[in-house]
């Protein structure tokens, strides 16, 4: 996959991704702790979305966030800070 250069893009990559993995969006929102609402929002490509809860979703389909070009945490080996991957879910 190429780089997500906007919310429109991000949206239907996770729209996918849900899809690919049988969920409807009630479920994925069951399964991030995010309402159904902020789901279609989110598929929808919206841009002020809270960005903790588009890190549930993502955590929640299986997926993680890596920037790329930005350097690392300093003292850790990955972009987590050695905390995981988990985003509070």
């Amino acid at each position: 996959m190429g780089a997500i250069q906007n919310t429109g893009h991000l949206g239907a990559v996770l729209r996918a991704a849900r899809k690919q993995l049988g969920l409807t969006q009630p479920q994925l929102a069951l399964a991030a702790g995010v309402g159904v609402r902020f789901i279609v929002d989110l598929e929808a490509g919206k841009p002020t979305l809270r960005l903790e809860n588009v890190l549930r979703v993502i955590d929640a389909l299986g997926g993680s966030l890596h920037l790329k070009g930005l350097g690392e945490l300093p003292g850790s080996d990955d972009a987590t800070g050695g905390k995981g991957s988990r985003h509070g879910a």
